[in-house]
């Protein structure tokens, strides 16, 4: 009996193109879990959730929108109440909304059907690598821990809090903060943003980023239309508040038990970082 790696449910009330992907994604070492609405989806998740088999755990979620029964966005909702599990949308249609609406109840990404399998494929390699490879290719993930203000963030362990308040982060939201408190007061755009975050491995498009912030937000300030620490550059992208401007300690540490009193932390002044003072000058203003 062959030995899988990861386990993937795959929701679609088309049992013919779950068959294909089961066949599909069974060669390249996958094992799918199928479902066929939302309401079996649900029972079969809760029920892996429950199990203390560790080898009936599913990694990702492929979720058809269009289900009878329940569809694909209370699906998500749902299971967002409870696990950040992977997921990644299929949608039958072009327009924004169905995408939109997707990534802000927690989805991790989308694809638009009709879909070529390797395309899939490498949708589903690249968001199982961000959420559970981080040793491999992850950004910054060979590095302590980071103690930034507010934020403790273990790339390591994938996990992160504010004020020693655990964040329940997905996968590209705990990429998208490490990365930005890393390089805290530099500007990236969206297009820089993309291209670190989701490795282009496939096109995604700007606005996609422009969700995940927001959701990101409401994870950690307080009022996430006024917010304190991720900040909007107005006609450029986004920046995270430097430390000069928290005036709080900022170290990063290789054990989570210490925080030696010489260790500090400057900022990545990578080349892909608009300066400051160029991204106001070009932007015409100050940011939010």
């Amino acid at each position: 009996m062959p030995e899988y790696r990861y386990r993937i449910m795959f929701v679609d009330d088309d049992e013919d193109i779950v068959d294909m992907i089961d066949s599909y994604m069974t060669s390249e070492g996958y094992k799918i879990i199928p479902a066929y609405d939302g309401e079996s989806a649900l029972r079969i998740f809760n029920q892996t959730q429950q199990s203390e088999n560790s080898e009936d755990r599913i990694h990702l979620i492929l979720l058809d929108i269009m289900m009878p029964k329940i569809d694909g966005f209370d699906v998500c909702r749902e299971i967002r109440k409870t696990s950040n599990v992977p997921i990644v949308m299929l949608t039958a249609k072009t327009e924004d909304i169905d995408k939109i609406i997707g990534l802000e109840l927690g989805a991790d990404d989308y694809m638009v059907k009709p879909f070529n399998p390797r395309e899939l494929l490498a949708r589903i390699r690249s968001v199982i690598r961000r959420s559970y490879a981080p040793n491999e290719e992850s950004p910054g993930s060979s590095d302590g821990v980071l103690v930034y203000g507010d934020f403790r963030i273990d790339p390591a362990r994938r996990s992160a809090s504010i004020r020693e308040r655990d964040l329940k982060l997905t996968a590209t939201e705990f990429d998208l903060l490490y990365f930005l408190v890393k390089r805290a007061g530099k500007v990236f755009t969206r297009r820089q943003l993309i291209d670190h975050i989701w490795n282009s491995d496939y096109c995604i498009g700007e606005r996609t980023v422009d969700v995940h912030i927001r959701r990101l937000r409401e994870h950690v300030e307080e009022d996430p239309s006024r917010p304190h620490y991720i900040l909007t550059v107005w006609g450029v992208g986004y920046k995270f508040h430097d430390g000069a401007s928290l005036g709080r300690r900022v170290a990063l540490i290789d054990s989570a038990d210490a925080l030696p009193e010489s260790a500090s932390f400057e900022a990545d002044d990578s080349e892909d970082a608009l300066p400051e003072a160029e991204v106001l000058s070009i932007a015409g203003g100050e940011s939010e």
